[in-house]
């Protein structure tokens, strides 16, 4: 059963788990707080423990309220996109004729017809991310699939508000936020090998950590720099 601690304005949502240590996350974008303790522990022990975090969670939770915020897109003349990691200026034209997107080494042009508005105008950008993306995914599936042993039975891009990906353990899925494409390919492809790790673990347990740690010793400082990125405004609304 889930428990919740407040200090002061602070919420920690407390969940007891099969692990042999306590694990303290402040989330983005909006700076959520979990405590992750072992089965046994009293909620007692569990406050004692986040009392004395209590600086590092305001740190953190700072640090996530000062981030650079990407302003909304518009996706018009010269507005700058970021693409694995680069950022290009976008160029429109418009022609009556099915959308599309071309990409050179410095820039990205969009073809929309006459009278497309801004909205429809992203839809389109966000097709394009989403061939993108498969382009690059499923490759990157193919050789952890290799690697951890497992089988992904399926895996889907979506845009999502909270999380970068997700995994159902038991349907053998896997789901990509769509704003990975703006992010460089190395941290794409940690994403992916954390959500089909939960394939053989789904919890976020010593196990799960272990196995990471074989397979990816990075996770870490790929974990740390992709949420230091600019967030999305469209996204990660206040």
């Amino acid at each position: 059963m889930n428990e919740t601690i407040q200090l002061g304005e602070i919420s920690i949502l407390v969940t007891r788990k099969a692990v042999k240590n306590v694990h303290l996350s402040v989330h983005p974008p909006e700076g959520r707080v979990t405590l992750v303790a072992p089965s046994g522990t009293r909620l007692e022990v569990a406050r004692a423990y986040a009392i004395s975090k209590l600086s590092w969670i305001r740190a953190q939770q700072k640090k996530l309220d000062n981030q650079a915020r990407e302003s909304p897109r518009q996706f018009v003349e010269r507005e700058s996109h970021n693409l694995w990691g680069r950022r290009y200026l976008l160029t429109v034209k418009y022609h009556d004729a099915k959308p599309f997107v071309l990409l050179d080494h410095k820039r990205i042009t969009l073809t929309v017809r006459p009278g497309c508005d801004a909205e429809k105008r992203g839809e389109v950008m966000h097709e394009w991310h989403k061939s993108l993306l498969h382009d690059v995914v499923r490759p990157l599936i193919a050789k952890w699939e290799r690697k951890l042993k497992v089988k992904v039975n399926g895996y889907f891009l979506q845009r999502m508000k909270t999380k970068w990906g997700s995994c159902n353990h038991s349907a053998g899925h896997i789901r990509l936020n769509t704003e990975l494409v703006k992010k460089p390919k190395d941290l794409l492809e940690y994403v992916i090998v954390h959500e089909m790790v939960h394939l053989i673990e789904p919890t976020h347990s010593d196990r799960f950590i272990a196995i990471l740690d074989k397979h990816y010793p990075s996770w870490r400082e790929a974990r740390a720099e992709l949420n230091e990125l600019p967030l999305t405004a469209e996204m990660w609304k206040e």
